[in-house]
């Protein structure tokens, strides 16, 4: 009688542990059962629905440290399968991708539903099952196997791996097996702003930035953007990750220090002064001297700094020089909440890294339950770092539940 592989959640490290397993073994029985009426649904939505799903970093120790949690753990997982792994993977399936200049690697469709159909196809041919709008009531322990009770059926699992996101109701499933659920707190999110300098201009981004949180040791670079409610873009995304339970903690009420350019007060300084010196004559607002920075931001700055519209370089005081330095380099910003977006929400906290075999992504406490994705106490400061733990953890996952080699070892790779 063929063993049942049962996966609850169906989105990136579900679908992706499916397929493979089901590749390895046919005579396992594989079957996914999501809660929601769609599967892929993160996969769809994700990189503004172009879908980024890994990043063009190919050693082990790099790609960790953009993991503020999972960092330790996952450098042996991604010494079995990363970032080269996930691309040969696709393009072996007729996905072509492509690698943007920051290093986001996407279909070259740039469509997500490129990748959905390669997973619903693939997972068809492999001979997956799939049961959509079937909801996980309780999870029970039955001598070796599990019991996964729904409202319509039970279903009895020799292997069980839980991939169902950040979801409450699981992780309390997950606690009554003994394992310890790391409180969850938002990750990946904007700073709410309300401030006359960001008002106006929403679309408006500036390449890199500095930007840190003042009485903390959070500080981070990359793009901003000018939102409709605040600041958004890399920096501040990466900055949400790594300070997730820090800002938590603040309530999401602290301050910001922004400097625009990434380039030191002196020096800023010394351009304007410069600037000055040659174009006395030209109104200063008409032109931003800089070319990372719009001429409306640059407008908001010049403002700012009580430079009037009409003014000439020549007519500025030492003070207003040394303003308008300052709204380039350190510019304070009050920060009164966050937003995210729903269909893209990202978690730190979840299952205790410390209760996880990352060998085989197994439960410590019970053999043959494994976990993959976001379930886990695991996340990262981008989209696509995120989907490249859901890949690792999910071909590690199929691996585990395959027949051994004829060596006797898991069907494993190890690289050198």
């Amino acid at each position: 009688m063929a063993k049942k592989f049962i996966i609850i959640g169906g989105g990136a490290a579900g679908y992706f542990a499916a397929i493979n397993a089901a590749e390895l073994n046919s005579d396992l029985d594989v079957i996914i059962l999501e809660g929601s009426n769609n599967v892929l649904q993160k996969v769809k939505v994700s990189g503004g629905g172009r879908c980024n799903i890994t990043n063009a970093c190919f050693t082990p120790k790099e790609l960790v440290e953009f993991y503020p949690r999972g960092k330790k753990e996952l450098l042996g997982p991604f010494h079995q399968f990363m970032t080269g792994d996930t691309i040969e993977w696709f393009e072996n399936r007729g996905v072509s991708l492509k690698i943007e200049d920051d290093n986001r690697i996407f279909p070259e469709s740039n469509s997500s539903q490129t990748i959905i159909d390669c997973f619903l196809e693939t997972a068809k041919n492999a001979g997956v099952k799939e049961q959509t709008s079937t909801r996980v009531d309780a999870i029970e322990k039955n001598e070796e196997k599990f019991v996964v009770k729904t409202a319509n059926e039970n279903f009895i699992a020799d292997y069980l791996l839980v991939a169902s996101g950040s979801n409450a109701k699981v992780w309390n499933m997950i606690s009554d097996l003994g394992h310890t659920i790391v409180q969850p707190v938002p990750s990946l999110f904007t700073f709410n702003i309300e401030d006359n300098r960001l008002a106006a201009i929403p679309g408006t981004s500036v390449p890199k930035a500095s930007v840190k949180v003042l009485n903390s040791k959070l500080e981070e670079q990359g793009s901003l953007l000018i939102t409709h409610w605040g600041l958004s873009g890399s920096g501040i995304l990466k900055l949400s990750a790594w300070g997730a339970f820090e800002l938590f903690e603040k309530n999401y009420q602290f301050e910001i220090e922004v400097n625009w350019l990434s380039k030191k007060y002196e020096e800023v300084l010394d351009f304007l002064k410069s600037e000055k010196d040659k174009n006395s004559k030209k109104q200063i607002i008409l032109h931003s001297i800089f070319e990372e920075i719009s001429k409306r931001l640059w407008e908001k700055f010049v403002i700012a700094a009580q430079i009037s519209e009409t003014s000439q370089w020549a007519q500025l005081t030492n003070k207003q020089l040394e303003d308008l330095a300052k709204q380039l380099t350190q510019c304070i910003f009050k920060v009164n909440g966050k937003s995210t977006f729903k269909d893209e929400f990202v978690t730190a906290g979840g299952v205790d890294l410390k209760e996880i075999n990352f060998k085989r992504f197994e439960s410590k406490l019970h053999k043959n339950l494994f976990f993959a994705g976001e379930v886990l106490n695991i996340d990262a400061i981008t989209g696509g770092f995120n989907f490249q733990n859901a890949w690792t953890g999910g071909w590690i996952v199929a691996n585990s539940v395959s027949p051994l080699t004829p060596e006797g070892g898991i069907g494993i790779k190890v690289k050198n």
